[in-house]
């Protein structure tokens, strides 16, 4: 039996984020066994926390969707770690934890909230004309209604997309298979004095699976912070909503410090047990 715990990510609430199944115990587990049980719990993302093969790292996390496993990924790095540290996990560095992952090392800072050191951009800068429309053929809408569009892809391979105003984002009915093998970030700004700054919605599809919103993204906010702040439509600190429209109410933190842009959220655990792998 290996210790497993299930949690939620981007939420104070329970059942109002994201969830993230992680086994705390996954050394010796073959990368078959782990995806067999990824695509079983039929989450979005399930981890595995292993041994660090990197002396500066506290731990060693794998990350599967219910298909693929990935090099990255948000909300299963701040619920990792949430994970970790409440079964008894000692951080090396005081106030800071470093997770061994596909794309490398990530620091992740314990303080009000656990927050993620934003990984580099993987490509940034223009979306072509073609790109651009096979995006609004996703989001249903035309070329015009965008304000501004571009990469943002720090593994995933996002595209985002800035419409200017929050009930826009919300008022979208996206066709899910208008088009194959795209992830869509959609932006929009709140009135100032809201709780929230923007409105977020991530969008995407692999393959000939079928399209599919994500609650709460942790890579894709990211990716959008240092879009936004980079190019001066927000200024730091600032919160993003995501999952409205989906019924849920998760809260995306994001701050520039110490010479990084930090993601931040709350993680609540809300299944606590073992399972037999």
């Amino acid at each position: 039996m290996r210790a497993f715990t299930q949690v939620d990510v981007f939420t104070a609430d329970p059942y109002r984020g994201n969830p993230l199944a992680v086994v705390l115990d996954g050394d010796g587990l073959s990368d078959d066994e782990m995806q067999r049980f990824a695509n079983w719990t039929n989450l979005s993302e399930t981890t595995f926390i292993v041994p660090p093969t990197d002396p500066a790292a506290d731990y060693r996390v794998r990350i599967f969707t219910t298909e693929v496993e990935l090099p990255f990924a948000g909300h299963p790095t701040l619920g990792t770690c949430h994970a970790w540290l409440e079964a008894g996990g000692v951080p090396s560095r005081d106030g800071l934890i470093v997770q061994e992952c596909g794309i490398g090392l990530v620091t992740v800072r314990h303080a009000e909230r656990l927050a993620f050191a934003a990984p580099p951009l993987l490509r940034s800068g223009t979306v072509d004309d073609s790109d651009l429309l096979d995006t609004c053929a996703v989001l249903g809408i035309e070329p015009a209604a965008v304000v501004a569009a571009a990469w943002a892809d720090n593994g995933p391979g996002w595209i985002a997309v800035d419409l200017g105003d929050a009930d826009a984002v919300l008022d979208l009915e996206p066709d899910m298979n208008a088009r194959p093998d795209y992830k869509i970030g959609v932006v929009g700004t709140y009135p100032p004095g809201s709780s929230s700054a923007i409105e977020v919605r991530a969008l995407f599809k692999m393959g000939d699976g079928p399209g599919a919103e994500d609650p709460v993204t942790g890579s894709l906010n990211a990716a959008l912070a240092q879009w936004l702040l980079g190019s001066g439509r927000l200024s730091s600190p600032y919160v993003a909503s995501q999952g409205t429209v989906l019924g849920r109410a998760g809260y995306v933190h994001v701050e520039e410090a110490d010479g990084e842009i930090w993601i931040g959220g709350d993680v609540v655990t809300c299944v606590d047990g073992e399972v037999d792998l």
